[in-house]
């Protein structure tokens, strides 16, 4: 018997007010010993993790049948939630449907609708008769046949008149077994057609006990989502397949009186969605062939129950992909639910995730039981992978894939528990592809020496990028070094400078390039239209995006223009204001694990992003994480050399104090060099 970790609040020595300790400290106040202990909740509703929101509205949308639009993340949980809406729908109203042919027109079968577990009986009686009745004409068929040939045999025999002795006359015993033969087929066949015409096809059947239907109808083709009619190549002469027999129900026929689940909706075809609408609308959609090439194309059933709870889910994307009437629809007849990708690091929901590893393994049901020191590894992970400090992320199907490899690490070992060091392990093995890209990309880029991370040159900064995230469907970014080299020459035109920049850059890159230039007039008095400014992005084959790089940008400019040297132990990320205050990015603990594995001592952060810092241990030793406010303070800590203090004082006479800026709370894009 397990027991549950959130009603014991005696037990808990700290709440909710309280600042938490770290986890490894705080695990060891919990009262289980194994996830073994702790117990699942039996309704699926209640297994679901940081959604509490959605819940609500999933309980009522399920209670009243309202039609759910889930948009958010992968893994966040939108298919388990739509499962779930079945527990809470009524089993007494589920139908059988049976098809039957039409003999006033045989191109639309009739459609017979009854309650669950009679479709059965009636085909099945149906079937009894049909076979009672081919068996008594087989048998009457076959006794004529049988008499014709014993007439055939008893007229062949013939007297001679002039022997007197009795011949058989093959003539007559051939023809007469050749009638007998000729009279079973004609009289056989057509009453074999007649008798599969008057049995039924069960389209739909239920047992009185069971659950309402859940149909995840993902990626179906019009045919698998709207029914179906197989084509027949034999249609006339007696050999044709009957209509009502070739007839396939779809998704929203298998989803009556259930729920109709359709991630990713928005790459259903139009047409496809346009007919899920009038489902909708009506609760009824006949059955027509799907292929105009098809000989069912011509057939078209009576209406057919789909009377379903649908609820499509996808990304943001898929909000602009769908038909407006269908989600116009689910908006007058239902809910827009926006799923979380974090949650508060909290107490309780620090023991949700507890729960999480425990319904992970339950549902495994090949992999040991996770200890304490496993479980805590397990929720330092949603830490970092939140990428903001007092976030769990939500992103729980990749956190379940770090539990089954670590499970599956333990069980090689003949391992009884899961303990931290099989999740350490498993960090490494189950790492992103993106990351094993990075990490493979750090290691040419050292041995060819495209970066280095000691000593000082003028006009080179080792900027730092990540790849992956959101845009790959993760949540985990994979940090790398992204060099970056300026250089400053005369202006070739008479008309004046200009900022070259090379590297494969994004729109959103190469708008951070200008805006650096209005900063670089700012913080050194020159005129840059005297000045071609060039800048290269080193190694970015597959291309940049974003506006993280622009204070590395800046500084490896201003260290070209002033003849200043720049630091190459220090590596740096961030964006900046026309006003030169440094903004904060994305992907802050990613970059720096990058910066640390490459061997560079400093990372320059925005302040801002200082509180989402959640590097590993092994790298706290390894590296300085240096926050900073304004161009100025990153120049003070990237620059070297004797001209330093000199390009410092003047910029202080150069720049006034930043005046306040209002920013609005908004996600910043990172740089993401695009994969091949």
């Amino acid at each position: 018997m397990g027991f549950s970790l959130f009603h014991k609040k005696s037990e808990n020595r700290f709440s909710e007010d309280d600042e938490l300790p770290s986890v490894g400290k705080w695990i060891k106040n919990q009262i289980f010993k194994t996830t073994k202990d702790i117990k699942i909740p039996d309704l699926l509703v209640d297994q679901v993790i940081g959604q509490d929101e959605a819940v609500v509205v999933i309980k009522k949308a399920a209670e009243q049948k309202r039609h759910v639009m889930l948009i958010g993340d992968p893994g966040t949980g939108k298919s388990m939630l739509a499962r779930s809406m079945t527990e809470f729908l009524p089993k007494d109203e589920l139908q059988d449907v049976i098809a039957y042919h039409n003999p006033e027109d045989t191109n639309e079968p009739k459609i017979r609708v009854v309650p669950a577990g009679k479709g059965k009986e009636i085909v099945g009686a149906q079937k009894a008769e049909a076979l009672r009745r081919k068996e008594q004409k087989a048998s009457m068929t076959m006794l004529i046949a049988f008499m014709i040939v014993v007439v055939a045999l008893l007229l062949s025999f013939q007297r001679d008149p002039e022997t007197g002795q009795i011949t058989i006359n093959a003539m007559v015993l051939i023809l007469g077994i050749f009638a007998a033969v000729l009279l079973f087929m004609v009289l056989n066949y057509p009453g074999r057609r007649r008798d599969t015409l008057m049995v039924p096809k069960l389209l739909l059947f239920h047992s009185p006990d069971d659950k309402p239907p859940f149909i995840d109808a993902t990626g179906a083709h019009a045919g698998a989502l709207l029914g179906d009619v197989k084509h027949d190549p034999f249609q006339s002469g007696g050999l044709e397949t009957p209509a009502h027999e070739r007839v396939e129900v779809g998704a929203i026929h298998k989803a009556n009186k259930g729920v109709l689940f359709i991630d990713e909706i928005n790459i259903l075809r139009l047409e496809s969605q346009q007919s899920l609408l009038t489902a909708l609308q009506e609760k009824e959609f006949p059955i027509i062939g799907q292929s105009e090439r098809s000989s069912g194309a011509m057939v078209k059933s009576q209406p057919v129950a789909c009377d379903f709870i649908l609820v499509a889910a996808g990304n943001l994307d898929a909000v602009q992909g769908m038909h407006p009437a269908l989600r116009s629809r689910i908006r007058g007849y239902g809910y827009e639910i926006f799923m979380k990708n974090t949650m508060d690091d909290t107490n309780q929901n620090r023991q949700k995730l507890i729960r999480f590893v425990a319904q992970e393994v339950a549902k495994d049901k090949k992999i040991p039981h996770f200890n304490k020191g496993a479980v805590a590894e397990i929720i330092h992970e949603a830490q970092r992978r939140a990428g903001r400090r007092g976030q769990l992320s939500l992103r729980l199907r990749e956190l379940g894939g770090l539990i089954r490899v670590a499970g599956d690490i333990a069980h090689e070992e003949d391992a009884d528990i899961v303990s931290q060091k099989h999740v350490l392990k498993a960090k490494q093995i189950a790492r992103t592809l993106e990351q094993q890209v990075a990490d493979r990309y750090i290691e040419r880029r050292q041995d060819y020496r495209s970066f280095v991370t000691e000593g000082a040159d003028v006009g080179v900064v080792n900027g730092l990028a990540v790849m992956g995230g959101g845009e790959a469907g993760i949540s985990e970014y994979s940090g790398i070094v992204l060099p970056i080299v300026a250089e400053v020459t005369p202006a070739h035109s008479r008309s004046g400078g200009s900022i070259i920049a090379t590297g494969k850059l994004g729109d959103i890159a190469k708008e951070a390039v200008q805006n650096v230039s209005a900063l670089i007039k700012k913080y050194t008095g020159e005129d840059i239209s005297k000045y071609d400014v060039h800048i290269q992005f080193i190694g970015t084959h597959e291309g940049v995006e974003g506006d993280s790089a622009s204070i590395s940008v800046a500084a490896a400019v201003i260290s070209a223009l002033e003849e200043v040297e720049v630091d190459q132990s220090v590596g740096m990320t961030g964006s900046l204001s026309v006003r030169g205050k440094v903004l904060p990015v994305g992907g802050i603990t990613a970059k720096i694990e990058a910066a640390a594995k490459a061997g560079i001592k400093k990372v320059l952060i925005p302040k801002a992003n200082m509180r989402d810092v959640l590097i590993e241990d092994k790298y706290k030793e390894k590296i300085e994480v240096i926050a900073v406010e304004t161009l100025k303070d990153v120049l003070s800590h990237a620059l070297v050399g004797t001209e330093k203090d000199g390009l410092l004082n003047k910029l202080s006479s150069l720049v006034s104090k930043p005046k306040p800026e209002v920013h609005l709370p908004v996600e910043r894009p990172v740089d993401r060099p695009y994969p091949q």
